[in-house]
C-alpha cells in the first residue's frame, strides 16, 4: 500500500519558504497527523491509526475513485465555558486529518471493516481468498 498524505508534519520549515506564497502555508505548518501502522498477515491487511481521544463519528473512511482508502478526521471542541473558567491558553481545539492508501489489487473492498478502540482506530482490508480470487481471473470464452 502506497500512502499519499494531505499534510507537512517534519522538516516544515525548509518547505514553508517553497509554500511562502501559497496562501494555506500557515495551516501547513501548524498541521499534525496521527501514527500509522500498516500490518500484512496471509488473510488481510490492518490500517492502524493512533487517535486517542477520538470516537467513531470523528471520522470519515471511504474508497476513492483511484483504487484509494481515503481516511479523514476532524474534531472540534466549542468553547463552552460552563464552569466560568478562563483560559489562559488553548492549543486543541481543532484537529483535521486526511491520509490516502492505495489498495493492492487483493483486497475485497465489499468486505472491509473499521472500528475505535482504546485510542486506536484499525481498519481490516480482507483479501480474497483463492476461490474468490479464481473468480475475479477467470478467462473468458468466446463465443
Amino acid at each position: 500500500m502506497m500512502p499519499t498524505r494531505k499534510y507537512y508534519n517534519q522538516n516544515w520549515l525548509p518547505s514553508i519558504f517553497n509554500d511562502f506564497f501559497d496562501n494555506n502555508w500557515m495551516e501547513k505548518a501548524n498541521a499534525t497527523a496521527p501514527a500509522i501502522n500498516v500490518v500484512e498477515s496471509d488473510k488481510d491487511y490492518k490500517v492502524e491509526v493512533a487517535v486517542p481521544g477520538m470516537t467513531k463519528e470523528d471520522f470519515n473512511i471511504h474508497l476513492g475513485d483511484e483504487n484509494e482508502l481515503v481516511i479523514s478526521m476532524e474534531k472540534k471542541v466549542e468553547n463552552e465555558d460552563k464552569e466560568n473558567k478562563k483560559y489562559l491558553r488553548r492549543e486543541f481545539s481543532y484537529t483535521k486529518f486526511q491520509q490516502s492508501l492505495y489498495l493492492p489489487d487483493n483486497v475485497d473492498k465489499e468486505k472491509i471493516t473499521a472500528n475505535v478502540a482504546n485510542g486506536v482506530l484499525t481498519i481490516e482490508l480482507p483479501k480474497y481468498s483463492q476461490e474468490e480470487k479464481a473468480k475475479i481471473n477467470r478467462v473468458i470464452e468466446i463465443h
